[in-house]
């Protein structure tokens, strides 16, 4: 169990610790460098959203045939509706923009709260798959191993890392905060990820017929933040291939460390 709890806990520290470049980074990251990382995040995402969940998913649903699709199928489609609902309905900011998506409240909230909206809805679907993955381990399905579920845990960390910087330093100067503030601020963008990651931990302790679906699930609104957010941000601006060679750079490690700890 303290393996489990160690693993749901990586990807929240690669958060952490890249918050914590808002004290030693002045300035924000260059534009070039920040597609770069956005490229790579993306990689990371497509690359655990097919080797540690969809390629489980149907090895769970053998027993189907031909049919073995159909759990991946539904799951993913399901989960892209999910994020799909969420960014309607989450009052949230994105970086470098100024019109709030989701229903906006009466009362209209804080520039900054809406910036780290927009990141906790991110994060949500990455604490979703690092759960599943270690739920499927702990039921003792052989297609899920404990160090799968902890190869997407560092994966998903490597990520997590770039983004808590490219957060907390839009963050000082975006919402006139301090660097403490900021800090403070990427931090709890990331607490979303263990919290989800309990949660579908318990719930599919209750119905684990539903394993495959749920991974399928969680890699359709991983997919979901990819295809609708990091990949147009990291071809925003002047044209460049930083972005792409990130993104390939992200997938193979990603790649690696399923294959070689999975």
């Amino acid at each position: 169990m303290n393996n489990v709890l160690i693993g749901i806990l990586i990807p929240f520290f690669g958060t952490l610790a890249g918050a914590a470049c808002v004290f030693f980074l002045k300035n924000e990251i260059k534009p070039l460098i920040q597609k770069g990382l956005l490229g790579f995040a993306s990689g990371v995402m497509v690359a655990a959203s097919v080797w540690s969940l969809l390629i489980p998913a149907m090895d769970m649903s053998e027993h189907m045939g031909k049919l073995a699709f159909v759990p991946a199928a539904v799951g993913l489609i399901l989960g892209f509706l999910f994020l799909l609902l969420m960014d309607k309905l989450i009052p949230h900011l994105h970086l470098d923009q100024e019109k709030p998506e989701g229903i906006q409240p009466k009362h209209s909230l804080r520039k900054v709260t809406m910036l780290i909206f927009a990141v906790t809805l991110h994060n949500i679907p990455e604490g979703m798959a690092v759960g599943v993955v270690f739920a499927g381990a702990i039921s003792g399905n052989t297609n899920v191993t404990l160090m799968g579920a902890i190869a997407l845990s560092i994966g998903i960390a490597i990520q997590n890392f770039p983004e808590g910087a490219i957060i907390s330093l839009p963050l000082k100067s975006a919402g006139n905060v301090g660097r403490m503030k900021a800090f403070v601020y990427g931090t709890l963008s990331g607490v979303v990820e263990p919290i989800a990651a309990v949660i579908t931990i318990l719930l599919s302790g209750f119905i684990e017929p539903a394993l495959p679906y749920l991974l399928a699930l969680a890699a359709g609104a991983m997919l979901y933040v990819v295809v609708e957010e990091l990949i147009p941000e990291s071809a925003e601006g002047e044209h460049s291939d930083v972005g792409t060679i990130g993104f390939a750079l992200g997938f193979m490690v990603m790649m690696i460390l399923d294959v070689a700890l999975g």
